[in-house]
């Protein structure tokens, strides 16, 4: 069987054999990727809890993400205005935005406790523009809570590796 772009991940995608946190984890996380790939964001909202925080650091070892800068600090309302942005044709990066395919791999359990599940990952992200290949390679932490068996994002954590030079804007989400 073979996926076309439009059609959502099947059974085939999936962690067979695998049980558990991790592999619950990891199957959140494919599908948010396949989300963003399609920029598909207002489905992407829906996955993140009230009170998630998506975020871009610029420092590659701060954990202090409130007094340090960062590229995305970005709480519900902020979420919300990132995609009015990106989708509302105001923006000239996002009117013009990239195609993107991102591989998250290398997945490895941080923590299982009670009802949240956090897991570092890495994402490989080639963004298409205009003939040109750009490549966004990252560290990922997701936090997830699962509250009767539905995920929500509690916290993401995308760590650029080259977060600390100058990123052009972006017309699309990490």
């Amino acid at each position: 069987h073979v996926e076309k772009d439009d059609e959502p991940m099947s059974n085939h995608d999936t962690l067979n054999g695998f049980t558990g946190p991790l592999a619950q984890a990891i199957e959140f996380i494919w599908r948010e990727a396949e989300l963003l790939d399609h920029k598909n964001y207002a489905e992407w909202a829906t996955l993140w809890s009230e009170s998630g925080k998506y975020i871009i650091p610029i420092d590659p070892d701060t954990e202090d993400f409130e007094a340090t800068l960062n590229y995305a600090y970005d709480d519900a309302r902020m979420r919300d205005l990132r995609i009015e942005r990106l989708t509302a044709g105001y923006s000239p990066s996002a009117v013009d935005a990239a195609k993107t395919i991102r591989t998250v791999s290398r997945f490895r359990l941080v923590e299982a406790a009670g009802d949240i599940v956090e897991v570092n990952s890495a994402q490989v992200l080639y963004a298409y523009k205009r003939g040109v290949h750009t490549p966004f390679v990252a560290d990922l932490n997701h936090r997830i809570r699962f509250t009767d068996g539905v995920p929500s994002l509690e916290r993401k954590v995308v760590r650029l590796i080259n977060s600390t030079d100058s990123l052009s804007a972006l017309g699309f989400l990490l």
